[in-house]
């Protein structure tokens, strides 16, 4: 009699451990230049609310439901929303950084890839951010929307963009914030071999349901930031190891396949 089970842990290959002082040195380089490319966004007032204008337009003649559906559900209690705030500002960064620590110590193979895809991806949405500067909903007089932040705290900008030198407010398209999430729920998934891990997929959502209900972002960053991520992953090939290969069904059957032919001829006798 045979029972399935979940394929046992390896021990991370260390040989494909990248110098730690290098890829220190990278991600603190990948930081200034997100800090650093979004100031360099700033300003362009007029085209951010013109190009907001245009986009909120979009999202209604293609029948996509208003942002302030998810609001509404926020404003039922103070505690939520500022829990949504709260998770906005505090989470984009640290499972970010805590991802890659945990990839680079304990599956070393998958780190090198899902850095480069989070540079990629960070890279195309930095100049994005240049060539197409958008107003959030949170601005926009049309939208109705309440800037969750500033009202109820606690806030991640300033009171005014003009007076913001942290961040670059006129940045919404694509969200990072959901892109980066997606990047780490990709990643785990690829990475682990747990059956339950389709279940990272709940941090993308949370983050989109977030900062669509902060008034932060439209519906369309995340579509926008979602086919950047997939057009990332196109372009730099498919992962070494799939996620068909991490599949519980998929093992049995290869030890199926891997046993001798007397044994597989015996069983059917």
């Amino acid at each position: 009699m045979h029972t399935r089970s979940e394929p046992a842990e390896r021990e991370p290959d260390t040989s494909a451990r990248p110098p730690l002082v290098r890829e220190l040195l990278l991600v603190a380089g990948l930081f200034l230049v997100y800090k650093l490319g979004r100031q360099a966004a700033n300003g362009h007032v007029e085209e951010a609310f013109r190009n907001a204008g245009h986009v909120w337009s979009l999202e209604r003649a293609v029948g996509l439901p208003g942002e302030g559906a998810v609001q509404g559900a926020l404003l039922h209690s103070h505690t939520l929303v500022q829990a949504a705030n709260t998770y906005y500002a505090t989470v984009h960064f640290p499972v970010t950084l805590a991802f890659l620590v945990w990839l680079y110590w304990r599956r070393p193979r998958h780190y090198v890839r899902s850095r480069r895809v989070l540079a990629a991806l960070t890279g195309a949405a930095l100049a994005l951010h240049l060539l197409f500067p958008l107003a959030p909903p949170r601005m926009l007089r049309a939208a109705g929307l309440v800037d969750t932040g500033q009202v109820y705290g606690p806030a991640v900008y300033g009171d005014s963009p003009a007076t913001d030198s942290m961040a670059n407010q006129f940045a919404a398209m694509p969200s990072l914030h959901v892109g980066w999430a997606l990047a780490v729920a990709v990643g785990l998934i690829v990475a682990t071999r747990s059956r339950w891990r389709l279940l990272w997929l709940l941090h993308p959502l949370l983050t989109l349901l977030v900062v669509v209900g902060t008034a932060n972002h439209y519906w369309l960053d995340a579509v926008v930031v979602a086919a950047l991520l997939a057009v990332t992953h196109a372009a730099l090939g498919l992962p070494r190891t799939s996620v068909r290969a991490h599949l519980p069904w998929a093992s049995v059957r290869a030890q199926h396949y891997a046993a001798p032919a007397y044994a597989r001829s015996g069983a059917r006798r």
